[in-house]
């Protein structure tokens, strides 16, 4: 199955989920779901509940809840860590491509990636 995308709130997210958009990927956004302010956790846990792998920036912060969800047990739909700083919109764009292409949903699962990386 095809990785589902979950821009957290982010400015330059809309403008990446746009363009991955328009190539026929499944994106949304905290902004298009309603859910701006909301806390890391909820965001994280709204993600795994539409299936969607979640993008975000704020890195320390989904590393560690990524670990806290692992010691506790519990599942995610898998994250994305994004250096904001270092990739243009438009190299967002392709090395999240890369990644949606060598990446399914399942493999994705309780996984967490750098953007970096690919």
């Amino acid at each position: 199955m095809q990785i589902r995308l979950y821009f957290d709130e982010d400015a330059s997210a809309r403008a990446v989920a746009h363009n991955l958009g328009v190539r026929g990927v499944d994106v949304t956004t905290t902004h298009e779901e309603g859910l701006r302010g909301i806390s890391d956790t909820e965001q994280l846990e709204y993600a795994s509940q539409q299936g969607r792998v979640i993008c975000t920036c704020n890195i320390s912060d989904f590393a560690q809840l990524h670990t806290e969800y692992m010691a506790q047990g519990k599942n995610h739909a898998g994250i994305i860590l994004i250096h904001q700083q270092q990739f243009s919109i438009g190299e967002q764009v392709r090395r999240l491509s890369r990644l949606m292409q060598s990446r399914s949903a399942e493999a994705m699962v309780n996984n967490i990636e750098y953007l970096s990386n690919w």
